[in-house]
């Protein structure tokens, strides 16, 4: 499988952190998220992990603008967050891809609601498409005759495409392969390495948690708080070695493990 590459025709822009201050949400009698504090550096790849239903997808969606909190503050660069805004782009856990559409359109969607002109759209989408080893064969083929894990390069171009300062990743990688999980692991690392954008990534897997980031961000149960923030020590880059066979980090996965135990 082709590995992800940066595109040369555009500089991208200059990461941006993001701060959230005291966010609380609920839906109806549900506490969804308590007194979340957390500051993202610019340029930082930063992993949510947690139980299931502790609020990791709902906090995600905040930042992007999806869904309002109910106090609180979220902050992407100096704008305050009260909606989506052209610094952020989601990528989904369902692909979320219009299954009527070829690849570049679905590719081109977000560009053609910002407005852009059909000729800079359509390069910029092949640019994209490029870049996560799609250009050249699967412009025109459609969502049904991709694999799972193409279809999630087609998500990952389609929120490259708008040349985000933060990409949201919401368990891009849960309905593929374990196999074509590790590849696309591998080439977010090396794409991530060459435009530094700012990544919060939601994941259910430890090891992917410690394989990616800089810092893992712990939710406890229901309702969601940072029970606790690890610092991920890897050296960089990560993905031109066998960093997954040493003992470092065997060492941090067991240590994110033993967290999160306690919190089953």
């Amino acid at each position: 499988m082709a590995a992800l590459a940066a595109s040369a025709a555009a500089a991208p822009p200059a990461p941006v952190g993001i701060g959230i201050e005291g966010v609380h949400k609920s839906f109806g009698a549900v506490h969804a998220l308590v007194d979340i504090n957390i500051g993202v550096r610019a340029g930082e790849f930063l992993a949510l992990i947690g139980p299931s239903g502790c609020g990791k997808t709902t906090l995600l969606k905040s930042i992007a603008g999806l869904i309002p909190i109910d106090s609180g503050r979220i902050t992407v660069g100096e704008r305050v967050v009260t909606g989506p805004g052209p610094e952020c782009s989601v990528v989904f856990q369902d692909f979320a891809l219009m299954p009527w559409a070829t690849v570049q359109h679905n590719v081109e969607f977000g560009l053609l609601l910002r407005g852009v002109p059909a000729k800079e759209r359509a390069e910029t989408a092949r640019r994209a498409i490029a870049k996560v080893g799609l250009g050249g064969s699967f412009e025109y083929a459609y969502p049904s005759q991709l694999s799972g894990g193409m279809q999630q390069r087609v998500g990952l171009a389609r929120a490259l495409a708008v040349n985000p300062q933060v990409l949201l990743m919401d368990e891009p990688f849960a309905s593929i392969d374990e196999q074509t999980r590790r590849v696309f692991q591998d080439d977010l690392l090396r794409l991530w390495s060459a435009e530094r954008k700012t990544v919060v990534l939601v994941t259910h897997s430890m090891e992917e948690a410690i394989y990616l980031s800089d810092r893992v961000v712990v939710l406890s149960p229901r309702p969601g708080r940072v029970h606790q923030v690890l610092d991920v020590p890897l050296p960089r880059p990560r993905e031109s070695g066998d960093v997954r066979a040493t003992a470092d980090f065997a060492r941090m996965v067991d240590g994110l493990w033993q967290v999160l135990r306690k919190l089953q």
